[in-house]
Parts: C-alpha cells; structure tokens; sequence
C-alpha cells in the first residue's frame, strides 16, 4: 500500500481547514480589540492637554528651554572660561598667580592692608631653649 487511503486523506483535509480557519480567527480587524476605555486621571489630563500642538504653555517652556540652553552655551560657560583665563593666566595682582612672592622685612609695609612689618623680638638664645 503505498500514500494515504480515502479516509486518511479527508482528515487531513479537514484539519488543515480548521488550522487555517483558527489562524484566520486570530487576525484582530480594525474594530477589536472592543474595550471600554478608562476615563483619564488628573496627571494624565494634564499632560495630555500640555502636550498638544500649538498649546500655549507647549510654545512658553519650548522657548524658555531655548533661551536657558543659549545662556548657558553662549554666555555662561563661554564667561567662565574668560574669566578663568585672564583670573589666572593674564591679571597680575591682585589675586593672579604670582611665581615669586615678595621677600618681607621687619620696617617693610604690606601693599593690601598698609601695615608695617614688626621687628622681630630681642632674644638672647634665638629661639634655642
């Protein structure tokens, strides 16, 4: 006996109908899934109403977040860095870096505060007990 009989031909038959059928089944259309939708919460009203096109408050915070990203990248970090450069690497005095500070005598005056430097005091053993 060689391939199916009759009775085994018509079961297969049928069985791949119902297995297409079921697939065809589990294809949604357009309409499904039918599902109440809930009502929307307070946040959710919130964003939804902010996040429509051409809302007033969407166009404020766009350019507001524009105008804080200009500060910050065109003048902010652009003045740090000047001022950081001639602070340190351009300004002499005050405050600059200073290679070699200048030597203090006792009778010198002090050019910030005008003070004059005290003699150092009269000792017989110089500091040794």
């Amino acid at each position: 006996m060689v391939g199916y009989t009759a009775d085994e031909k018509l079961r297969v038959e049928q069985l791949t109908k119902l297995r297409r059928q079921w697939l065809k089944d589990q294809e949604l259309s357009p309409r499904e899934p039918v599902v109440q939708p809930k009502p929307p919460g307070a946040i959710q009203k919130f964003w939804t109403g902010f996040l429509e096109p051409k809302n007033l408050w969407r166009l404020y915070t766009f350019k507001a977040y524009n105008a804080g990203v200009f500060a910050v990248t065109r003048v902010l970090i652009p003045a740090w860095i000047v001022h950081y450069y001639v602070k340190y690497h351009v300004a002499t005095l005050p405050y600059g870096i200073v290679a070699l500070k200048p030597r203090l005598f006792p009778g010198d005056t002090i050019l910030e505060t005008g003070e004059v430097v005290p003699s150092l005091p009269e000792a017989e053993d110089h500091g040794h007990h």
